[in-house]
């Protein structure tokens, strides 16, 4: 499938069954904006329900938090965001419109069948390479010279104006994490190794227009800080465990692990505060891009927040020794992961000549477990559909719909659209021999199940 098409599709569905809608549509939109749909909101949720409960929950050693959005501006200072997180730009000098300088770079040789980042490069280098490579903008004009566009939003706090009220939407959430370390260790007394980990939103201002939801303005990140001695753990052995964990659980989500890779960073593409990265890529139809990573923070930004802050963030073992821990950090992009789940479950069939699109997701991720259909408007149908619904609704843990509009064919094809893994059908049949219709979304076998059988044979399906 062509990648313009294949896209196309998939923002086609979105939009169409409330998973993802443009920004501010009434108004036109607003770049790099989207909203979430009623489905695309269940999706979201049922993701960062088992990330919980996988790396908080079922964790002895995992505190979880919800740090705030706005933090002093001196944490940006001494993080280094405000010098640091910064995009290398160029402008069409006929339109004025702005673009990442890297992406440009990618773009150019893609279309030549060559991968490769330039994420990282100095603005120098950057600069030579599209000298070089004669690259113009995507309208065919001529480009300025590169030059550093702050990604971290500004904003105002309080009533006077003035350079003192400046403030910032957090450009990630671990540092959060950072700032409440002291509060987990003089609140719970943790023996290393431990994590503090958050699930929240982050807001970077984004050049680029997205391919979809894969760059946007506001996104959200589930993530935590592993904190350790390094002197007793191996940071390359820790590291690789995380890296397993982290692959564990995108297939714990269905996703098809023959388009999932990982990739270290190049040195020039490392993050200020990082030794060692590498991303967990999906291939998108447009190339591999990152889903999750996994980065090696060292004790940089415990030791800057002490040395700025003039607090002590050192931790005391058993036997007196007092050191900055470091840090292994797993990054999960949480609204990125929605998409590419769409995007990785989107399937077409022919049933009977004609066209079926569905959505082959795993149960688990499902923003619809079971729908339940009375086969016409009868009040005895419709009562027995009800009551099912009710029982499963009550039992299973997941969205559960009744559903009474269209035909029986249309509903089946909206379920499978928004990859409802079983449909119940109440016929007239089911009032005389109490049984009913339960149709399997990914090979439409259907089974004939007594209705006080109904919510254990679903709960058996669904574990």
């Amino acid at each position: 499938m062509a990648t313009k098409a294949a896209l196309e599709k998939i923002v086609s569905l979105c939009k169409r069954r409330g998973f993802i809608w443009p920004g501010s549509d009434l108004y036109g939109g607003m770049a790099n904006t989207y909203d979430f749909g009623p489905y695309g909101v269940e999706l979201k949720e049922n993701i960062k329900k088992i990330w919980w409960e996988k790396f908080i929950h079922d964790r002895a050693d995992m505190f979880g938090i919800d740090s705030s959005i706005f933090l002093n501006p001196k944490v940006w200072q001494a993080s280094g965001h405000t010098e640091s997180f910064v995009e290398i730009v160029v402008e069409d000098k006929v339109t004025n419109k702005r673009y990442r300088a890297d992406h440009l770079i990618e773009d150019c040789f893609a279309k030549k069948g060559k991968e490769i980042k330039a994420d990282g490069l100095p603005l120098s280098e950057l600069s030579e390479i599209i000298k070089k490579e004669k690259i113009k903008s995507p309208d065919g004009n001529e480009l300025t010279e590169p030059k550093k566009f702050k990604a971290l939003f500004e904003t105002k706090v309080g009533i006077i104006e003035g350079e003192g009220n400046t403030a910032y939407l957090r450009g990630e959430i671990a540092q959060g994490l950072f700032l409440n370390y002291k509060n987990i260790i003089d609140t719970f007394h943790p023996k290393l190794p431990f994590g503090i980990g958050q699930a929240g939103k982050a807001f970077r201002n984004e050049i680029s227009q997205g391919q979809f939801t894969f760059r946007t303005l506001e996104f959200d990140l589930m993530e935590f800080e592993y904190f350790f001695d390094p002197e007793r753990v191996d940071w390359n052995k820790l590291f690789d465990y995380w890296k397993s964990e982290i692959y564990d659980f995108a297939l714990m989500l269905g996703i098809n692990k023959r388009k999932l890779r990982w990739r270290p960073h190049e040195k020039f593409e490392l993050s200020h505060y990082s030794k060692r990265t590498e991303d967990l890529e999906y291939k998108f139809s447009w190339g591999y891009k990152e889903m999750f990573a996994c980065a090696y923070r060292t004790d940089f930004d415990l030791s800057n927040h002490m040395k700025n802050s003039g607090k002590d963030l050192s931790y005391q073992s058993e036997n007196g020794k007092k050191f900055i821990p470091h840090v292994v950090e797993p990054t999960f992009g949480l609204s990125r992961v929605v998409t590419i789940l769409i995007m990785d479950a989107y399937q077409e069939d022919t049933i009977k000549g004609r066209k079926r699109v569905y959505l082959k997701l795993d149960p688990k991720v499902s923003p619809v477990k079971v729908a339940v259909f009375p086969l016409q408007k009868d009040k005895k149908l419709e009562g027995i559909a009800q009551d099912i619904c009710k029982e499963l609704t009550s039992k299973i843990s997941g969205n559960v719909i009744y559903d009474i509009s269209g035909s029986i064919g249309k509903r089946y094809r909206r379920q499978d659209e928004i990859g409802t893994p079983y449909c119940i059908t109440v016929d007239f049949e089911s009032v005389d021999d109490q049984k009913v219709t339960i149709r399997n979304r990914d090979d439409l076998k259907q089974d004939r199940v007594g209705i006080d059988a109904v919510s254990g044979w679903i709960l058996k399906k669904l574990a």
